[in-house]
């Protein structure tokens, strides 16, 4: 399967599981008539699996972990990695909390990120790209480096010039144009 036949079939999922019309309210209190779960497509297995379609040509080899800020990254970090292990590519999965946990294995990190690390960060709806930002940051703290950001959707057209900014690669698996809606940036 070509890159474009994988785009093709996600872009596919997404609209058939995830995409939603009606009236929402944005993370950042704006409203729309379009709304993306993106989890309806990342927590089912045909969904993930075509994320990863997508996903895994753009991570190069030097990449050695994915994640990102739980919750939108969770599914696909996690479900990438184990997709990538299926196909002889070992790539570790991690995810930063919120907030620090104060009991138990401490701070913010859950999973598999080493000092030294080349990240990919991820998450599955990107309307801003602060989420993917707060995690480079906590990701650089721990001594690991963000390399690129590959959200499954960039809804909203200006996650790539924050990233720029950080020195980090943007590179979104899919665009709100790819399904058929105008970006809908701050």
């Amino acid at each position: 399967m070509t890159l474009d036949q994988a785009r093709a079939a996600l872009a596919a999922h997404l609209l058939e599981h995830a995409v939603l019309r009606g009236s929402f309210t944005l993370k950042s209190g704006r409203a729309t008539t379009w709304f993306v779960d993106g989890k309806q497509t990342a927590c089912r297995p045909e969904g993930i699996v075509a994320v990863a379609d997508v996903a895994l040509p753009l991570i190069g080899p030097d990449i050695d972990a994915i994640g990102g800020l739980t919750m939108g990254a969770d599914p696909v970090a996690f479900g990438v990695a184990a997709v990538a292990a299926t196909r002889g590519r070992l790539l570790r999965s991690f995810s930063i909390r919120k907030q620090a946990k104060d009991h138990g294995v401490e701070g913010r990190l859950a999973g598999a990120l080493l000092p030294g690390d080349r990240v990919a960060l991820t998450e599955d709806v990107a309307t801003r790209g602060t989420s993917m930002l707060e995690a480079a940051e906590v990701v650089r703290a721990l001594g690991a480096e963000p390399v690129m950001a590959i959200p499954v959707l960039d809804r909203g057209g200006t996650g790539a010039a924050l990233a720029a900014a950080a020195g980090i690669e943007w590179r979104p698996l899919l665009t709100a144009p790819d399904l058929g809606f105008d970006f809908e940036g701050p």
